[in-house]
């Protein structure tokens, strides 16, 4: 099991969640979160240098089986990549391993509870 994380432009959640419901990726969780990374640099303005300003961003979290982890990631990356082989800013994917999984209702365990 793993947990894939992505962060990715605002505008395009809609598209993303499309994209993973065709795949079969029915179950994700949606957070809007901001932050920056390479797609801002740092500026010097009146011979300061300015932080630049935190960007809304959405952050996908979406807990698979070992067998949907490929899928998932492919659809991410073939929704959120802009036109013309990407640009800076849009987003990244984090795979981490889940070690266990609980449904609440039924007490289930690992990967059924998924």
């Amino acid at each position: 099991m793993k947990i894939i994380t992505a962060i990715i432009q605002e505008d395009l959640l809609d598209q993303v969640r499309e994209a993973l419901i065709e795949a079969e990726i029915t179950r994700i969780t949606v957070t809007r979160v901001s932050g920056h990374g390479q797609q801002i640099d740092e500026e010097i303005y009146r011979g300061k240098k300015v932080i630049p300003n935190l960007l809304p961003k959405i952050r996908l979290d979406i807990a698979v089986n070992d067998a949907f982890v490929d899928i998932t990631v492919n659809t991410i990356i073939k929704t959120a990549k802009s036109p013309g082989g990407g640009k800076v800013g849009d987003g990244k994917i984090f795979i981490t391993p889940l070690e266990e999984c609980i449904r609440i209702r039924t007490e289930e365990h690992g990967g059924q509870a998924i």
